[in-house]
């Protein structure tokens, strides 16, 4: 499916040690965002954004491909059978100009939803990744350096619970992403910084990079 999706759902704080390295209490129900279309970029293309909006912070997430619309749907089975494909994706933030909005009581969008903040590696259909949506596994290196462990199991509200609480709030269309959150270790690009992605499949890993410009 190569529809260009409605909307990017984002989840915040998803994982405990994210919330709290970022001085942010854990949420009891689930933070949710939302990036336009326009956030998409490719990882060919690079990463970018402008200096004077300050440091952009890098966020590795497992990303959800929703194949069937979900809408006020309280079955956990049946928001995990809507999923037909994941992949990790990069969730950027001007993580400065986030902090002043925060401070202003103003709403994330500029900091969150900007043009590039939202790259997705390639889709991988469920089967060839999925055994148990609670054991997924992700990493992101930096210049060779492991940054980030995302581990489903760790989420404080799992994969099923998510997808619920989303569909009461927005329908979730064929083509829709949702973006699973973040977990620790989060910090400032710097010009240069290569990336790499890597996802655990059931037969094999897949693996994605990109670059700041």
């Amino acid at each position: 499916m190569s529809t260009r999706p409605s909307k990017i759902v984002c989840v915040g704080r998803s994982y405990a040690d994210h919330a709290k390295e970022l001085g942010n209490a854990v949420p009891d129900r689930p933070v949710l965002f939302i990036k336009p279309p326009s956030a998409l970029r490719s990882l060919d293309a690079g990463i970018t954004w402008n200096p004077a909006w300050g440091n952009c912070h890098y966020e590795c997430e497992l990303s959800l491909r929703i194949d069937r619309t979900l809408t006020q749907e309280s079955d956990p089975a049946k928001v995990l059978e809507a999923i037909g494909a994941v992949t990790l994706g990069l969730d950027l933030t001007l993580r400065d100009l986030q902090d002043e909005l925060k401070k202003k009581g103003q709403p994330w969008e500029r900091a969150k939803a900007f043009d590039g903040s939202c790259m997705l590696a390639d889709w991988v259909p469920v089967a060839d990744v999925i055994t148990d949506w609670k054991d997924v596994q992700y990493t992101l290196d930096i210049n060779n350096e492991r940054r980030q462990t995302g581990d489903t199991a760790l989420l404080i509200f799992d994969l099923a619970t998510l997808l619920v609480e989303i569909s009461q709030v927005f329908t979730l269309d064929a083509g829709d992403v949702v973006m699973t959150g973040t977990p620790a270790g989060v910090a400032a690009l710097q010009f240069g910084d290569r990336l790499n992605m890597t996802l655990k499949g059931k037969e094999k890993d897949y693996l994605w990079s990109t670059f700041v410009k």
